[in-house]
């Protein structure tokens, strides 16, 4: 009944009533990808400028010298759920560039336990089988430089692609676009908008599949669920400045206003929209060893007595960059002070001017 249940609620979890709206859609694109970024609480928006900026902020891409390669893992959940991402991106001619950019989040080797009793209610753990579930982005990044000094922008076409084992499956397709602005005295100043079109999941469920659970729950679940689904867009303010300190020195100091266009439990929130606060620090020495910290992910909680308190997540992380080749690390949720798990991040950045 448990294994009935779980594969039940992910199926009408994830796919949306038809033409409408979600609160929470495709998020696994808004987890985050690079673990430097990941150690400033994402606080990037504004500053981002190698092959992550595809995922961030694209018009960062100008900013290329060379081409360059991502790569991160990382886990969820105790290890239930991995997070992989890579991405490539080269610089076109001194005014635009090109990138590319995979991000896979999935959960294997489920048990599915729905045959385990067969017509004459027998337990055969012969029967039990695995599936897994993960979702997929696809995105193809174009940043370019305007006329205007120090103004760039750049833009995303996203394909998604989400499986839940022989169940269901669905594809999606959106759009992202950003701009960034370089000022005087080093601040910078960022805009990035995604699923500005907002984007649309076309789901298709197994019927067959669908008829041997939906008997799990009498009464409940007896429908197929609709299979459209619409993510609505978001929207990302930052600034940022970077001083430096007897020419070996520097720090990064950034912020980001993180605006979704519906009412939940962010730290600002109404019936229009609701904002997320994010503030990240980088020192660095020699542009050889980075040190990072960042807050955010600032929620009202409600407490048992019915009071409410804020909560919020601390990053650190750490990272070492040698010729063309740097290695970060992120670990996130310190101090227990939100409700998700710690993780451990990892990332690599290869500069291809080290092949040169």
């Amino acid at each position: 009944m448990k294994n009935y249940l779980v594969i039940l609620l992910t199926l009408t979890g994830l796919i949306a009533s038809a033409q409408t709206t979600r609160k929470y859609s495709n998020e696994f694109m808004n987890i985050g990808v690079d673990a430097a970024a990941l150690g400033m609480s994402n606080a990037v928006v504004s500053q981002t400028a190698d092959v992550n900026s595809g995922y961030w902020n694209p018009a960062g891409l100008v900013h290329l010298e060379d081409n360059e390669m991502s790569l991160m893992h990382s886990s969820y959940f105790a290890n239930i759920a991995n997070y992989n991402y890579i991405a490539y991106a080269m610089p076109l001619d001194n005014d635009s560039a090109l990138g590319i950019s995979l991000i896979r989040f999935g959960v294997d080797d489920i048990l599915d336990t729905t045959q385990l009793i067969d017509d004459q209610g027998n337990i055969n753990y012969d029967r039990i089988s695995t599936f897994s579930t993960a979702d997929y982005g696809l995105t193809f990044s174009f940043a370019k430089k305007l006329p205007l000094d120090g103004l760039n922008f750049g833009v995303n076409a996203k394909i998604i692609r989400r499986i839940i084992g022989d169940f269901a499956s669905s594809w999606g397709f959106g759009f992202d676009a950003g701009i960034q602005f370089e000022g005087k005295n080093n601040w910078k100043f960022g805009l990035m908008a995604r699923d500005i079109t907002t984007t649309y999941n076309a789901w298709s469920i197994d019927e067959e599949k669908f008829e041997q659970i939906s008997g799990a729950v009498d009464g409940e679940n007896q429908e197929l669920p609709e299979s459209t689904e619409i993510t609505i867009p978001k929207l990302q303010f930052g600034l940022s400045k970077k001083w430096i300190f007897h020419y070996d020195y520097s720090l990064l100091a950034a912020a980001n206003l993180n605006m979704r266009f519906a009412e939940n439990n962010d730290i600002i929130s109404t019936s229009f929209a609701s904002i997320n606060p994010a503030l990240g620090f980088e020192f660095g020495y020699t542009d050889l060893v980075f040190l990072r910290a960042g807050v955010g992910n600032f929620q009202n909680e409600i407490q048992l007595d019915d009071s409410e308190q804020v909560s919020f997540q601390p990053n650190f992380g750490v990272g070492f960059k040698y010729k063309g080749i740097q290695i970060d690390y992120a670990f996130t949720d310190i101090g227990d002070q939100s409700a998700a798990l710690y993780s451990n991040v990892f990332s690599l950045k290869v500069d291809f001017s080290i092949f040169r």
